[in-house]
């Protein structure tokens, strides 16, 4: 059985209750998006994560990939290259609210994330103008985003009862895929500790049980797609009835 799937709320709360604050909070799950690198170099895949401050009300301490709240404004950033429509298509769903404006949100969410958190800027060389804020580096470094090369792998809804609740998805891209490295590292300075390990190790290390379990599927995948085909299976993770249930979308 999956690491997640069939866990009662009552053994979610314990395995996760040094990672979130519980109580009343906001009702409906906010989007969120997240980014999980993978480097293939040297005959072993790995993927970057970075600590979170022991400071943050949210998963303090843990090792995570970089991601966060989605901005809707991001969805009128200009880009290279949009999401390949088999991606574009997982991301709106057949039964979501979600939109095509929404899915790109989500999309360079995650990548302006990777940037503001790890300092690294996923796209192509080319003249770019942004207005919006977040997008600035990318406007000095000649860097256009591009999201076709983001594969989603995962999506996940934060179960009630805790202040903060996200319905993340969960995207991979490679690195390859980064066009610039900033030696300063992101501006916000939120990932501590920045490195790459194979999914074994990150598997191993403090990571929260979701993250844990969406390598645990990534790993899986790439066994048998090595290349993340554009339109594959993405688990979805989300509490009901109390209990954990893992679907495909």
């Amino acid at each position: 059985m999956n690491q997640m799937e069939g866990m009662t709320r009552a053994q979610i709360d314990k395995a996760e209750n040094k990672d979130f604050a519980l109580g009343t909070g906001p009702k409906r799950p906010r989007d969120a998006a997240t980014l999980i690198l993978l480097d293939r170099q040297g005959g072993e895949l790995r993927v970057l994560l970075g600590r979170r401050s022991r400071k943050h009300a949210f998963m303090p301490g843990r090792f995570v990939f970089p991601g966060g709240r989605t901005d809707p404004a991001d969805s009128r950033v200009p880009v290279s290259r949009g999401l390949h429509p088999d991606e574009q298509a997982k991301l709106i769903g057949k039964h979501s609210r979600a939109t095509i404006s929404r899915a790109r949100a989500i999309a360079l969410s995650a990548i302006r994330e990777t940037y503001e958190e790890a300092g690294l800027l996923i796209g192509h060389r080319a003249d770019f103008s942004a207005r919006q804020e977040g997008w600035q580096a990318f406007c000095e470094h000649g860097v256009e985003p591009g999201l076709d090369a983001l594969r989603f792998v995962a999506r996940a809804i934060t179960p009630p009862g805790r202040i903060r609740r996200y319905d993340t998805r969960f995207l991979a891209a490679w690195r390859d895929d980064v066009a610039v490295v900033l030696p300063e590292g992101g501006p916000t300075q939120e990932l501590e500790e920045l490195c790459w390990l194979p999914i074994d190790e990150a598997r191993a290390a403090e990571v929260p049980t979701i993250t844990r379990t969406v390598l645990g599927d990534l790993q899986a995948r790439l066994a048998i797609d090595p290349e993340l085909t554009p339109g594959g299976e993405v688990p979805f993770y989300y509490l009901r009835h109390n209990r954990f249930h893992r679907d495909i979308l």
